[in-house]
């Protein structure tokens, strides 16, 4: 039987499409934000890529190729654009810098089913049971398992003079099969991710 980490290599190729979109009909999956409340998000203007930017760690250790890297890369790019900011080649010239990557982690799912008793071939009646069965089954229940690995795809905003973090962006899904190269999917994903950056101001009443 081929190891876990066997089984998940292929998958890594296209966990990331597949993390981003969701893998669901209704869209991609509504991310996890935080943020520092006093950080004033209004003065940023432009973005650059962190250096370390596109990692990927945990139970897989496979890397990106640099296609799917460029692919998320883009997507990212046009959701800033699309909310107003400058993305800058040169990190110094940078008022903040993104960056993002995934983590991989192998997970087994376990369900249970209730499957319906089963009355076999019976003889003659009596007055107790009205009949003897031969092959009787009760009620039982069947319990299936089930490996796949979930992915957290996690995007930083950073203030390089702070050099921490001050908006993060999570979202989690299982990774599938289904391979994606259409960018405007990418594109959309990054989108939903950005969502809510940046965040609104906080109300000084509230």
């Amino acid at each position: 039987m081929p190891s876990p980490t066997k089984r998940i290599l292929p998958l890594l190729g296209i966990a990331v499409a597949t993390l981003l979109l969701g893998a669901c009909a209704s869209g991609p999956p509504r991310p996890d934000v935080d943020y520092k409340p006093d950080y004033d998000f209004s003065q940023v203007r432009s973005v650059a890529f962190y250096e370390d930017s596109g990692t990927v760690e945990g139970d897989n250790p496979l890397q990106l190729s640099d296609m799917q890297k460029e692919r998320i890369d883009t997507g990212i790019r046009t959701a800033l654009q699309n909310k107003g900011l400058t993305v800058v080649d040169d990190p110094s010239q940078a008022d903040m810098l993104v960056s993002w990557h995934l983590l991989t982690q192998f997970k087994t799912d376990v369900r249970s089913y209730d499957r319906p008793g089963f009355v076999g071939l019976y003889r003659g009646y009596n007055r107790y049971s009205l009949y003897d069965c031969w092959s009787c089954i009760g009620p039982r229940q069947d319990i299936v398992s089930s490996n796949y690995t979930e992915g957290t795809f996690i995007v930083d905003m950073i203030d390089p003079e702070l050099e921490r973090s001050v908006w993060r962006g999570v979202t989690h899904s299982r990774l599938s099969g289904e391979q994606v190269r259409d960018q405007a999917e990418y594109n959309e994903a990054a989108a939903a991710i950005f969502s809510a950056f940046p965040p609104a101001p906080e109300d000084p009443g509230s």
